[in-house]
């Protein structure tokens, strides 16, 4: 699946760990609306951070969410994506960069005509489980919500319906998960 390397850890004098993904790398899995490809794990960096891309289709919404353990650091890397985090609003190009903080609600949709893409740096790691995880109950069939919410919570993943949700999909064409 994936053919990202590490190397062995050194001896406390010499270098530590190098963990190479080519592009192209990565276990990749589906989130329900957006795509993730698995590029760095929390086992590869400490703990420090974690990095996956998601591939988001055309019409794709990240539902409202709020992490209370971690930070996120967009990027992206090709197409349009909108991005609101408590009452802010942008959309993005390739090269775009956006801080989303940890307790503030927020969502991430495609906000053009084409496939769009983003690298997404999550600080601390761990988060990237949740993924994972999501990924597999949702690979065995619809999903059913008395799994959803335990899982959300373990990972400390709080979901809103905010006032101006029903706009954005509006303004955009937007195909949320039902």
């Amino acid at each position: 699946m994936t053919a990202t390397t590490t190397t062995p850890a050194a001896s406390l004098s010499g270098p530590p760990a190098l963990t190479i993904t080519r592009p192209g790398e990565g276990t990749t899995g589906w989130l329900g609306t957006v795509g993730v490809q698995f590029k760095l794990l929390g086992t590869q960096t400490n703990g420090a951070v974690s990095v996956v891309e998601h591939p988001f289709p055309v019409g794709a919404l990240v539902i409202p969410h709020m992490h209370t353990r971690e930070d996120e650091y967009s990027i992206v890397t090709e197409g349009e994506i909108g991005f609101r985090s408590g009452d802010r609003e942008v959309v993005l190009g390739a090269g775009g960069y956006i801080t989303k903080p940890r307790g503030e609600m927020h969502s991430m949709w495609n906000a053009g005509q084409l496939p769009a893409r983003m690298i997404e740096i999550i600080s601390p790691s761990g988060f990237e489980n949740f993924f994972l995880e999501l990924s597999e109950i949702l690979t065995a069939g619809p999903p059913d919500p008395e799994q959803l919410m335990p899982l959300a919570a373990r990972y400390g993943l709080e979901f809103g319906q905010p006032s101006w949700l029903p706009d954005i999909i509006a303004r955009y064409n937007l195909t949320p998960l039902k």
